[in-house]
């Protein structure tokens, strides 16, 4: 967990520095850090992964601003949360190498960000082991820039990455 106690840290620290700061600038002066749940090892999986076909082609993901962007169904994964079975698909930018999971629980709006958050593999928290396994930590979901302002389009989780259990780990909610 120190490796989760130093990315948050690095996070805070990236959130305060112009340009590349998602945070609108009158928004900066005030930052204090994001808020995350304690972390929960029980909503960390080293799990098997079901490869979906490729020669499905793109499907269309809409983003907050209305736009739509080509994402690729690569994998999926099933876990419990709490006794209750879930699913998720992972998908794929098609160029090799990027995976991503876009997510919806029961936490969005009240707990977390309303839009959903996010797993990729640019973080610790989703990450490929071996042909066929997945390690999969949501202690690493983070909200997409577009919780920080609507300068930024993000892909919003399609209905079959809505998880009915909660996901109480990774970032919360940013209410600065």
């Amino acid at each position: 967990m120190n490796e989760l106690k130093q990315l948050r840290a690095e996070i805070d620290q990236f959130m305060q520095l112009p340009p590349q700061s998602p945070l609108p600038r009158e928004k900066r002066a005030d930052f204090t850090g994001l808020e995350y749940y304690e972390p929960n090892n029980e909503l960390s999986f080293v799990i098997s992964v079901e490869l979906l076909p490729q020669s499905e082609g793109p499907i269309q993901m809409e983003t907050s601003t209305g736009d739509v962007r080509d994402y690729y169904r690569w994998g999926k994964v099933v876990f419990d949360v709490e006794g209750e079975e879930a699913s998720l698909v992972i998908y794929s930018d098609g160029y090799g190498g990027e995976l991503f999971l876009p997510f919806r629980d029961v936490t969005n709006g009240e707990e977390t960000y309303g839009a959903g958050r996010y797993l990729d593999n640019h973080r610790p928290g989703l990450r490929r082991i071996g042909a066929d396994q997945i390690e999969l930590d949501f202690n690493y979901a983070y909200n997409p820039y577009c919780c920080y302002s609507d300068a930024y389009s993000c892909p919003l989780p399609p209905r079959e990455n809505w998880l009915n259990v909660p996901i109480r780990a990774g970032e919360k909610k940013f209410d600065q």
